[in-house]
Order: structure tokens, then C-alpha cells, then sequence
């Protein structure tokens, strides 16, 4: 996937905090109910923690229960890519910044219907939260 922002590896070992790193540029899981963001209900918009790039807004949370924030859709399609992830002897959709390249979480099919039936499920060690 070609990026808007290139880095070296050094660069964003540097950048980024070893649990940002794990997530964003290791295709790493932070452990459920563990993160900053899973029971976050401020206003705002959450960024990629390692470009910036505007991704979902808090309007589009919501309370899954699996312990991870989960958005029903991006705040901007343009900013966030999807592409099979086959790891760990499953069939998933992963959801990457689009920008950087950054590993952000994957979209599940069993969101609220309502809002169109996908579930975002992010790692917060990928998001910055710039409240409003």
C-alpha cells in the first residue's frame, strides 16, 4: 500500500510510544478493556496517534461490549483503507489509516443495524482523541 507519509522503521519506533508501535506498525492488539478509549464518552474527533489523519468521530461510537472502542463508520471514507487480514488462522477485514499505513483494528459485520451493520473495532493505541 503505497502512503502518503513514509517513515523508516527507526523513525517510528522513535515517534511512537512501544504500545502505538505494537498496534500501528506491528499489526498488534492491545488486550480488551485495557485501552484509553474503550469507555470514552467525550465529544470529539479521534486521529490517527501516528499522522494525525482525522478517522472516526465520536458521534459514531458506541457500546459494543467486546472492550475495544467501536465506531459504526469513519468520519471520512477517503481517510481509512481496508484489505483481508488471513493472520491467526482467521478471515478478517483490517482497517488501516490510510495516510501512514498505521494498523488501526478491523471491521466486523454485527454492528447496530440502524446505522448500517458494521462494527469498527479500533485499538486505542492507534487514536488520538481531540476533544471539541
Amino acid at each position: 500500500m503505497a502512503t502518503e507519509i513514509e517513515k523508516t522503521d527507526a523513525q517510528w519506533r522513535e515517534e511512537l510510544t512501544p504500545e502505538q508501535y505494537a498496534v500501528l506498525r506491528q499489526a498488534g492488539t492491545e488486550r480488551a478493556f485495557t485501552g484509553k478509549y474503550w469507555d470514552a464518552h467525550e465529544d470529539g474527533m479521534y486521529r490517527c496517534a501516528g499522522c494525525g489523519a482525522e478517522l472516526f468521530s465520536s458521534d459514531t461510537k458506541f457500546e459494543s461490549g467486546s472492550g475495544w472502542p467501536s465506531f459504526t463508520e469513519p468520519a471520512f471514507a477517503a481517510n481509512v483503507e481496508t484489505k483481508q487480514d488471513v493472520s491467526h488462522g482467521m478471515i478478517r477485514t483490517e482497517v488501516l489509516c490510510k495516510r501512514c499505513g498505521g494498523h488501526l483494528g478491523h471491521v466486523f459485520p454485527d454492528g447496530p443495524r440502524e446505522a448500517g451493520g458494521l462494527r469498527y473495532c479500533i485499538n486505542s493505541a492507534a487514536l488520538d482523541l481531540e476533544t471539541k
